[in-house]
């Protein structure tokens, strides 16, 4: 069983990385900041925010030991920040310029790793803070990074769709074409898995795409036989482009986090699905177990990081929604509303709720004033989120339909689209959603993350016929 247990809305934009220590949780953001959190109560350390990073933070790493963390950014630096009081120690420069997508320190804390835009990788010296050895991948960004438990070679991953080999000379060993669309990260666990029939130790490797893909690898790294990747099987849970995956620390479980706003979490032995967790509200851009606690991180565009737990009892277990898909929302019985706010981690109101015989048609005719003057939610934010909840619950019947099909779904909102228009990169979005994004300065396609030839939208007249005519038959 995993539980949300707490949420982190510090952020004032997009979440783009968390990363664990053994007592901190990192988080970092499109707003310049990383922000570091105790794991005892989820307070945030005095010295947090960490500010120093001039544009956009795209990823952040503990070094080992934890005593260290490293961010990198748009600005074209990762910098190395001391987490007992948050100084920052240096400010690496990439050699190019271009931005750095990617950080990761060696097991040994003796390397830290960077990966820019432009394809640079560049290994640091932890002891000097220089410059040890740089390369280039073949083509595209440089996006991902994983080391191998040894420390003897890491991978890295292109927006090309390229995993790549390197040992710690920087020597490229080994390229592989993994995800056509290209790859957007990639982890290795922590624990080497043993080949019966040749007595090899192999370490398995998950990467993901915007193919929709999450694929396992198993890597054998032998002096005599050199560098041997071998495809294991694909996992297709998602339905849009999956943007992070990562292994617990005992390598039992993956959890993977995509552009269709849920976080699913596998078993690695079989490839089954354990859990699917749909809180997040926009895309989910990272995740992490912690290394040695039961504790899933996960941050998305919403802005939010959802902290989750395994093995608690959900404190409305037992009271399940009655299948939501047959039973009308208006058709709830009190229990119902009960099992529905605990499972919008609402669980605090199931009592407030219950005293005052709310059923399915009384949430539905909740409002802001009711929610204040009747039921006496006090805090602004949680009456907005109970309301936004109930509204996605109205709008139920079209925008989480399962019959609706993906190519009418706008890949930004995931929602149906109403005023279709094509973007320069050839896919189709909610014309509000896209200038949005466009507004926000972003210049790089939704789906690839490439940049745009243009800013121009043109309506997608056919789409929007197509998407009223499917309307049409639906209310038949």
């Amino acid at each position: 069983m995993a539980t949300l247990i707490h949420t982190l809305a510090d952020h004032s934009d997009d979440v783009n990385y968390c990363a664990f220590s053994s007592s901190c949780l990192a988080t970092c953001s499109l707003d310049k900041t990383i922000r570091v959190y105790s794991l005892n109560n989820f307070t945030e350390l005095p010295y947090s925010p960490l500010r120093g990073h001039t544009y956009a933070v795209h990823c952040c790493c503990f070094s080992p030991s934890g005593h260290v963390l490293a961010s990198c950014s748009t600005d074209g630096t990762t910098m190395v920040w001391d987490t007992q009081d948050g100084r920052m120690l240096a400010v690496l420069e990439q050699p190019s310029g271009s931005p750095v997508r990617i950080c990761r320190f060696s097991p040994e804390s003796t390397y830290l790793v960077s990966g820019a835009a432009d394809g640079s990788v560049v290994l640091w010296n932890m002891q000097s803070l220089k410059l040890y050895r740089s390369g280039n991948v073949k083509d595209g960004s440089l996006v991902a990074c994983a080391f191998s438990p040894n420390g003897n070679f890491f991978v890295t991953g292109s927006s090309c769709g390229d995993l790549t080999i390197w040992d710690d000379k920087m020597r490229c060993l080994y390229n592989e074409k993994a995800h056509d669309l290209g790859v957007t990260c990639c982890d290795i666990s922590s624990q080497p898995i043993s080949d019966g029939e040749h007595g090899f130790r192999y370490f398995q490797m998950a990467s993901c795409g915007q193919d929709n893909q999450i694929k396992l690898w198993l890597i054998l790294f032998a002096d005599f036989l050199g560098v041997e990747l071998k495809y294991k099987c694909t996992l297709n849970g998602h339905s849009a482009p999956v943007l992070a995956c990562a292994f617990s620390y005992d390598g039992q479980m993956l959890v993977s986090g995509s552009v269709d706003k849920c976080v699913i979490i596998y078993e690695t032995s079989t490839g089954n699905t354990l859990h699917t967790l749909s809180q997040h509200t926009r895309y989910v851009t990272t995740c992490a177990f912690a290394p040695h606690s039961p504790l899933l991180a996960t941050g998305s565009m919403d802005k939010t990081v959802n902290i989750w737990q395994f093995g608690l009892k959900h404190p409305c277990a037992g009271n399940t929604v009655e299948n939501e898909s047959k039973v009308a929302v208006e058709d709830w019985s009190e229990d119902d509303v009960s099992a529905w706010l605990c499972a919008q981690d609402l669980a605090d109101f199931v009592g407030l709720f219950k005293m005052n015989n709310i059923d399915g048609k009384e949430l539905l005719n909740l409002t802001k004033e009711s929610l204040t003057n009747e039921l006496k939610i006090e805090s602004l934010g949680l009456r907005s989120k109970v309301l936004q909840k109930i509204e996605e619950l109205r709008r139920k019947p079209i925008s989480v339909s399962v019959t609706v099909p993906d190519e009418f779904l706008c890949p930004i909102t995931r929602e149906l689209m109403k005023d279709p228009v094509i973007a320069a990169d050839g896919y189709s979005y909610e014309k509000e959603a896209m200038e949005h994004w466009i507004s926000n300065k972003r210049r790089s396609s939704p789906m690839t993350n490439l940049p745009l030839p243009s800013l121009m939208l043109t309506p997608n007249r056919t789409l929007k016929m197509a998407i009223s005519r499917w309307l049409e038959t639906q209310q038949k």
